[in-house]
């Protein structure tokens, strides 16, 4: 038999029992326990893209929750962005690529200024090697004299002498064309986005340097002395940002022009403005 819903509340509204002090006890009925909630698990979980299939995660863009709730990731591309360049600036390029082909430039980049330097910086070499062929040349002319009025006693054959001295000219003017060469092979240049010093210490000795236009700090000249300023030539410094390295340049023909050139050029690449050509 059913019972009223209102005959349960007025029973439980009445005392079943007294304690010990007279103070009226009610029933209740035993409440179901309810089950506390489950704690939500944080965890890194990461939004399924809806193009790639079998992923967890797309490779371009995801959203990570947990310890970096709305923290949106991106990922580098696997190819470098290609920018568009120019027909005239790939002409350039092009140009320049063909007239230095032993530099290393990039796509769009191109020679503005070739540094060359005074030919003041060969005279030693020359003249040392011009001042060796005279002795030798001297000598031998003199060495049958000699031989004669000593009358062969404590002295070589002339031939045997003729050969040395022979060996010893060989030797000067091999001596000096290395020389020069190794000058020559020291150069300096100013692209449309850095400068490039290929330096020569000695005949298997050579090596590169390369610095970002951004990154020059410092573009200076020097030219002190009677010679260098009635010859006009001198010495660039380049000096670069967060770094105490100094990049030197010697024996610059006309220096001044130079770096009035090349501060256009860092002026311009770091405003975002073209560099202009040595032309413009």
């Amino acid at each position: 038999m059913d019972m009223d819903p209102n005959d349960e509340q007025s029973t439980m509204s009445q005392p079943v029992a007294y304690d010990a002090e007279g103070r009226p006890l009610y029933h209740h009925p035993v409440q179901p326990e309810t089950p506390a909630p489950e704690p939500v698990k944080r965890t890194q979980v990461t939004s399924k893209p809806s193009s790639i299939e079998g992923q967890n995660f797309s490779p371009h863009l995801r959203t990570q929750y947990a310890n970096e709730q709305r923290v949106v990731h991106a990922t580098r591309p696997h190819e470098p962005t290609r920018y568009e360049i120019s027909d005239e600036l790939r002409r350039k390029s092009e140009r320049s690529r063909e007239r230095y082909p032993r530099l290393n430039l990039s796509e769009g980049e191109y020679v503005i200024l070739d540094i060359k330097r005074h030919p003041i910086g060969m005279m030693a070499t020359i003249g040392i090697s011009f001042a060796l062929l005279i002795a030798v040349f001297a000598f031998l002319a003199l060495y049958p004299t000699l031989y004669d009025s000593s009358m062969g006693i404590f002295m070589p054959n002339p031939s045997v002498v003729y050969v040395v001295c022979l060996l010893i000219s060989i030797a000067s003017i091999l001596g000096g064309s290395l020389a020069l060469w190794v000058y020559l092979q020291n150069q300096f240049f100013l692209t449309n986005e850095c400068v490039i010093q290929e330096i020569q210490e000695g005949p298997f000795s050579r090596h590169e340097q390369t610095v970002s236009l951004g990154s020059i700090e410092d573009a200076s000249y020097r030219r002190s002395g009677i010679l260098q300023t009635a010859l006009d030539y001198g010495t660039i410094r380049l000096s670069t940002e967060g770094e105490e390295t100094t990049y030197i340049f010697r024996y610059v023909s006309n220096p001044r022009r130079q770096i009035a050139i090349l501060n256009n050029a860092i002026e311009d690449f770091k405003n975002g403005r073209p560099v202009a050509d040595v032309d413009d």
